[in-house]
C-alpha cells in the first residue's frame, strides 16, 4: 500500500526522523490559512498524488506569500497532473501540501528496501538528490552507495556514519545525518514499511540534515498490524478495478494489453504472461485467485477481468493441486452461466483429474475453447483476437 508525502512525513516525524513542517489543505482557503499560521517568508505547494516526478509537471511551486499560496493552491486542486510515473492520463490533485521554504545547501538521496536477492534491508544513498535515482543507477551507478543491514543485528551507528562520510559530510552534519539515518530505519521496520525513499534529503545551511520529500509503501500482508497506517489508504489514487478486487481478496494489477488473464498462484500468473507474450499476444492483467478456485471466485475473477473494455479474450489457466480441476471446470461452467461473456475464452487445466476436467469442459456445450498445455492455450487465445 502506498501513502502521500504527507502521510509519510507524519509517520517519520513519529519515530523522530527530522522533517520540515508543513499541512495538507484541501481548498485554496485552508493553504492560506495554514500559510498565515506557519509564519515566514517563502512556502512550498506541493501536489498530493501517489506518483513521483510532480515537480517537473507543475506540482511543486514556491510562493512568497500566503496570498500566492491560496492563488498556486487553487490553480493546482483539481488540475490533473501528468508526471512520468502516472502515464499520459495523469491524476488529479484533490489535496496539496503547504510546507515551510528551506535554506537548502545540498541535496541528497536516501532510501531503504529489502535486497531480494541478498534477505537483507539495504540502505542506499547518493549524492544525487532530486533526480530519479534509477536514471542515476543506469548512468552512473558508482554514484550510489549501499549499506546492507543483518537481520539479527539490525543498523550499527557505525554503518549510519559511514553512509553520511560517503556522501561527502563532515561535522555537525555527520552528526545530523548518523541520527537521521538510524531513526530512519527504525520507522522503517517499525512499520513495517516495504520502501522508504527520501529525495530530496538536504542539508540545510546551518548543517542540519531533513526529509523534504518523503515517499513510504507498506507490506499489505502486515497491515492487520498497522491498523493506522491502513487507515490512510486513499483508494481515489488506485486503479478501481484493482480496488474492487481487493474487496473480492483477488490479487489484480491491471496492464495494457488485451488479453485477460484468471490464474491461480502468483508463479504460474507470471509464467502464463510471458508464453502470452512470446505467441504474440498482450497480457491486460495480472489476476491471482489463489488456490481455491471455486465458483465464487471465479465468478468474481470473470467480473474484474470483463470490466475492462480493452480485454478481447480471457485465458483461464488454473493447476489443480488443492483443488480438484474437475471441480474448477464445475466452477468455471457455473460462473460462466451468470455472466455475460462476449469475448471468447480459453481454458487450460493441469494436474488432478485433468483429463475429467478437459472432458467436462468440451461436452458442456458451452462457447469454451479448450487447450491441451499452456503453450496450446497462448496460441489459442493469440489467435482467437487475431
Amino acid at each position: 500500500m502506498n501513502i502521500h508525502e504527507y502521510q509519510a512525513k507524519e509517520i517519520l516525524r513519529q519515530y523522530g526522523v527530522a522533517v520540515p513542517g508543513g499541512e495538507v489543505a484541501f481548498t485554496a482557503d485552508e493553504a492560506e490559512k495554514i500559510a498565515r499560521e506557519m509564519g515566514g517568508d517563502v512556502f512550498v505547494v506541493k501536489a498530493q498524488i501517489h506518483a513521483g516526478g510532480r515537480g517537473k509537471g507543475g506540482g511543486v511551486k514556491l510562493a512568497k506569500s500566503p496570498e500566492e499560496v491560496r492563488e498556486l493552491a487553487d490553480k493546482m486542486l483539481g488540475m490533473n497532473l501528468v508526471t512520468h510515473q502516472t502515464g499520459p492520463e495523469g491524476k488529479e490533485v484533490q489535496k496539496v501540501l503547504i510546507a515551510a521554504g528551506v535554506d537548502i545547501a545540498r541535496e541528497l538521496y536516501l532510501g531503504i528496501v529489502l535486497d531480494r536477492s541478498t534477505s537483507k534491508l539495504v540502505i542506499m544513498a547518493s549524492t544525487e538528490g532530486g533526480v530519479e535515482i534509477e536514471k542515476v543507477a543506469e548512468e552512473t551507478p558508482e554514484k550510489i552507495h549501499k549499506e546492507y543491514i543483518e537481520p539479527g543485528f539490525g543498523i550499527q551507528p557505525f554503518q549510519a556514519r559511514r553512509i553520511a562520510f560517503k556522501l561527502g559530510l563532515e561535522g555537525k552534519q555527520v552528526r545530523s545525518a548518523t541520527k537521521f539515518i538510524m531513526a530512519l530505519y527504525k520507522a522503517f521496520v517499525g512499520s513495517d514499511a516495504s520502501l522508504a525513499e527520501i529525495n530530496p534529503l538536504v542539508v540545510t545551511g546551518d548543517g542540519e540534515v531533513l526529509a523534504l520529500d518523503a515517499k513510504m509503501g507498506f507490506d499489505d500482508n502486515a497491515l492487520y498490524r498497522q491498523k493506522a497506517i491502513a487507515e490512510m489508504r486513499d483508494v481515489s489514487e488506485e486503479d478501481p478495478l484493482e480496488v474492487k478486487a481487493s474487496e473480492f481478496h483477488l490479487n489484480y494489477i491491471k496492464l495494457d494489453g488485451n488479453v485477460g488473464c484468471m490464474v491461480n498462484g502468483a508463479g504460474l500468473a507470471m509464467a502464463t504472461m510471458d508464453i502470452i507474450k512470446l505467441a504474440g499476444g498482450m497480457p491486460a492483467n495480472f489476476l491471482d485467485v489463489g488456490g481455491g478456485a471455486n465458483v465464487e471466485t471465479v465468478r468474481n475473477g470473470f467480473e474484474i477481468i470483463l470490466s475492462d473494455p480493452n480485454v478481447k479474450a480471457v485465458l483461464v489457466n488454473i493447476f489443480g493441486g488443492i483443488v480438484r480441476c474437475d471441480r474448477v471446470a464445475r466452477g468455471i461452467m457455473e460462473a460462466a452461466k451468470s455472466i455475460d461473456l462476449t469475448v471468447p475464452l480459453v481454458v487450460r487445466l493441469e494436474g488432478t483429474n485433468a483429463v475429467e476436467a478437459r472432458k467436462l469442459l468440451a461436452e458442456s456445450g458451452m462457447n469454451f475453447e479448450v487447450a491441451e498445455s499452456l503453450e496450446d492455450a497462448a496460441n489459442k487465445v493469440v489467435n482467437l483476437i487475431a
